[in-house]
């Protein structure tokens, strides 16, 4: 397993807390959107390890064009830091997971849904702008990632959140919807399940985002009957199968017990979690990620974040080149 750390020909990390370094016409840089106010948490650095493993597969491409991928993390939620809009730095935005309400407003510090979260609501103002600008752009691509999501569909208005009784966890079925069979790709997803309709995602969640309707394209649902949205794409690249912009609401990041494993250990080494904390998530998602539901946990990775991500790379780089 690769280490975002580590020094790389074809890849680079940085957060920028202390700054944002200088467009460089030698890295392609994408930008990470992290919404999770500091909590400690897997999803951040797996996506960045997607990144990573999205560049090491493109290593050749990259060398010849004499390119490098540069993930750069924007703390939005406690720094109130956002990258540019797409005007030829970013062409790719990947925004985490992350606590607390989907509404800043409701996040007070005590309600239990807060999680503990007390914030500002400065950066959405300037992350709905964001969004608008990265949806009317021809080509510029974002994925968001539960919390990502959610915000999505608020900025969006095709859904709003409610809480949900009792928090959604560990590996449950979604089910495709019947906009899914029409789309290019998730029509291809379709064809590598069993039934053609349900998959193994992984979930941690406490709001469910329920359908309003409008122009937006759900792909998915928690089940047949509830309207609780759990994927959905929000504008498609032109002339091509893949969704440009688009948000789920499971963690397609943690793609298998590899990943995971690896992801806890890279954390654990550079000082940035407990103990406690290591050996709690070690044990959790390890112990239901094994057999079918890790085969099928990779084949809803691949669809949902894995392809779409080195699409939208190579797009990169040839726009790059």
């Amino acid at each position: 397993m690769t280490d975002i750390h580590a020094n790389y020909d074809y890849f680079e990390y940085l957060r920028t807390d202390d700054g944002v370094p200088v467009a460089d016409r030698s890295k392609i840089d994408v930008a990470l959107l992290d919404m999770n106010h500091s909590w400690p948490n897997v999803g951040h650095d797996s996506l960045a390890h997607a990144v990573l493993e999205a560049a090491e597969a493109l290593r050749d491409r990259l060398a010849a064009a004499k390119k490098k991928v540069r993930v750069l993390s924007y703390d939005v939620r406690r720094r109130f830091m956002l990258p540019d809009a797409p005007n030829g730095r970013f062409g790719l935005y990947i925004g985490t997971g992350g606590p607390g309400h989907l509404d800043p407003r409701r996040n007070d510090g005590v309600s239990e849904f807060s999680q503990g979260i007390y914030e500002d609501d400065d950066w959405e103002a300037p992350l709905f702008r964001l969004f608008d600008a990265i949806v009317h752009h021809p080509t510029a691509a974002m994925i968001g990632v539960c919390h990502s999501f959610g915000l999505l569909c608020r900025w969006s208005g095709a859904a709003h959140p409610e809480l949900r009784a009792e928090k959604s966890s560990g590996m449950p079925l979604n089910v495709l919807s019947p906009t899914a069979y029409d789309h290019p790709w998730f029509e291809k997803f379709a064809g590598q399940l069993a039934d053609r309709k349900h998959f193994r995602v992984v979930d941690n969640r406490l709001f469910d985002l329920m359908l309003d309707g409008g122009s937006i394209t759900p792909i998915a649902f928690e089940n047949d009957s509830s309207g609780v949205v759990t994927m959905m794409e929000f504008a498609r690249s032109a002339g091509h199968d893949m969704p440009r912009v688009y948000g789920v609401n499971h963690h397609p990041e943690i793609i298998d017990r590899q990943h995971l494993l690896g992801v806890l250990a890279d954390k654990r080494a550079h000082g940035e979690v407990s103990e406690q904390w290591y050996r709690e998530r070690s044990q959790t998602l390890e112990n239901e990620m094994v057999g079918e539901n890790e085969a099928q946990s990779r084949v809803t990775s691949h669809y949902t974040l894995l392809a779409p991500l080195r699409f939208h790379l190579e797009r990169l780089i040839d726009e790059h080149g």
